[in-house]
């Protein structure tokens, strides 16, 4: 069976490779992204089996990303676990609104944040 791929999107580079190389340990396959031009243009070229994304990002922010992604019939289906930041309900709510799957904050608990990305792609 081909390992998952998970496309991570977030600009700060320690957490980005903390959550690449526990994911790996697990046997996904891990695509990147720093900013949220790069980060859509990855998940729309690379089509990837889940997304773990960032609110507060340069170019474009999370929930334009997820927005984008969740109201089109080609990438609608990929479950995107929002891992941010922002905390307060209203950033909850307006994750949900752009069609986020999952709303995780920061800091995380890396055993849940496995279980998660299990939970959706069946592992």
């Amino acid at each position: 069976m081909p390992e998952k791929r998970i496309l991570i999107v977030d600009d700060e580079p320690d957490l980005l490779d903390t959550i690449q190389v526990t994911l790996e340990m697990e046997g996904y396959e891990c695509l990147v992204a720093y900013d949220g031009f790069r980060g859509l243009d990855r998940a729309r070229t690379e089509k990837p089996d889940l997304i773990i994304l960032d609110v507060m990002l340069p170019g474009m922010n999370g929930y334009k990303i997820c927005r984008l992604l969740k109201f089109d019939e080609q990438y609608k289906h990929i479950p995107i676990i929002m891992l941010t930041a922002e905390a307060q309900e209203q950033d909850r709510l307006t994750g949900e609104e752009t069609g986020a799957d999952y709303y995780m904050t920061k800091p995380f608990a890396a055993d849940k944040l496995i279980a998660k990305v299990a939970e959706f792609l069946g592992k």
